[in-house]
C-alpha cells in the first residue's frame, strides 16, 4: 500500500456519498407522498360528512359555500310571517301575507341542498294526511324553474310551490341554513322553526303546535 493511501480507495468514499443522497431523496419521496395522503383522506371525511343537518346556503353568485349550522338562523318563534311577494313557476308575485287564513306549515328548501331532498317524501307523506286542515307550502330559495318542479313532484310533492326569487322572505326571517320548517298559527304567527325532519318528527310538531 502506497504512504497516505486510504485502505479502502476513493470508489468506497464516492459509494457512501451516493448512498447518502438516496436516503436523503428517498426521505423527501416518502414526506411527500405522507402530505399527499393526508390531504386525500381529509378531502374524503369532508366529502363523506353526514347529511343529518341543514346544510345548504346560497351566496350571491349561486354557488353553495360551506355550510352553516343551524343556530346562524334567526329565532323567530312568536313573529308574523313577513310582508313580501314570493313567486309562482310563471314568475307572478304571491303575497306571502296572502297565505294566511289556516294553520300553515311552510317549508324552505332547494334541490341542491340534500337534507332538504331527504325530507321532501316525508312531508309529501305528511300533506297526504293533514291537507285538509293544514296549509303546506314549499318555498324554494331559488328561482322559479321547471326544473325544481319536476324535481319536487318527483319525490310526491302534492301541495304549491312558490319561489323566494328575490330573496326577499328568507332575508326578512333572517334565514341562512336550509331547510327550515316554520308552523304558523291559522292568524300568521310563527309558532316554531325546525330544521330537518322525518315523517314521525312532522307530525308530532302539526299534532302539537297547529291543531
Amino acid at each position: 500500500m502506497l504512504p497516505g493511501r486510504h485502505p479502502h480507495g476513493t470508489g468506497s468514499v464516492a459509494a457512501v456519498k451516493i448512498r447518502a443522497r438516496l436516503l436523503v431523496g428517498s426521505l423527501l419521496v416518502a414526506a411527500v407522498v405522507s402530505v399527499a395522503l393526508g390531504y386525500a383522506i381529509a378531502r374524503m371525511g369532508d366529502d363523506s360528512s353526514g347529511s343529518s343537518e341543514p346544510v345548504a346556503s346560497l351566496d350571491n353568485s349561486g354557488v353553495i359555500p360551506q355550510p352553516p349550522s343551524i343556530e346562524t338562523n334567526a329565532v323567530v318563534g312568536g313573529d308574523p310571517l313577513p310582508d313580501v311577494d314570493v313567486q309562482t313557476l310563471n314568475g307572478d308575485d304571491v303575497s306571502v301575507r296572502g297565505l294566511i287564513g289556516q294553520p300553515m306549515v311552510i317549508n324552505i328548501w332547494s334541490s341542491n341542498c340534500v337534507p332538504c331532498k331527504k325530507e321532501l317524501p316525508d312531508f309529501a307523506a305528511a300533506h297526504l294526511i293533514y291537507g285538509d286542515d293544514v296549509r303546506f307550502v314549499g318555498i324554494d330559495y331559488l328561482p322559479p324553474s321547471e326544473r325544481e318542479e319536476s324535481f319536487a313532484r318527483g319525490k310526491g310533492v302534492q301541495y304549491e310551490l312558490l319561489y323566494d326569487a328575490n330573496g326577499e322572505f328568507i332575508t326578512a326571517m333572517g334565514l341562512f341554513a336550509y331547510p327550515v320548517t316554520l308552523f304558523v298559527s291559522a292568524d300568521g304567527i310563527v309558532i316554531k322553526q325546525s330544521g330537518q325532519l322525518d315523517e314521525q318528527q312532522l307530525t308530532e310538531l302539526i299534532e302539537s303546535e297547529l291543531l
